[in-house]
């Protein structure tokens, strides 16, 4: 089975755009009125908000990617040009960078 690049960005796009979704329902539920549940619930609020950062930044890079499909420039690393490794397109399908600009970026 060949690797379809839109049908994996798509799938992503529904995962990020689902967990968005259910985190933000969450975060618009009221908080209990007893003060030590209410800290409990605002310290899970604070972890919700930050999954909810990670969904949205998923979703951009997802965006991206979808651009760079449409502009025939998928696949190219965005830092050195070069093509990226298909498994890593395989495994992280909105990866803007081949492994080795990855990971001197992280270093």
């Amino acid at each position: 089975m060949s690797f379809d690049p839109g049908s994996a960005l798509e799938r992503l796009f529904d995962e990020y755009s689902r967990r968005a979704k259910a985190i933000r329902h969450d975060l618009g539920l009221p908080h209990n009125a007893d003060f030590a549940e209410q800290a409990q619930e605002r310290q899970n609020d604070e972890v919700l908000q930050a999954l909810l950062a990670e969904a949205e930044a998923g979703l951009r890079q997802v965006g991206l990617a979808r651009l760079r499909l449409a502009e025939g420039t998928y696949g190219q690393c965005q830092r050195c040009g070069e093509p990226i490794e298909p498994a890593r397109l395989q495994a992280l399908p909105a990866a803007e960078c081949c492994l080795a600009c990855a990971d001197k970026h992280q270093a």
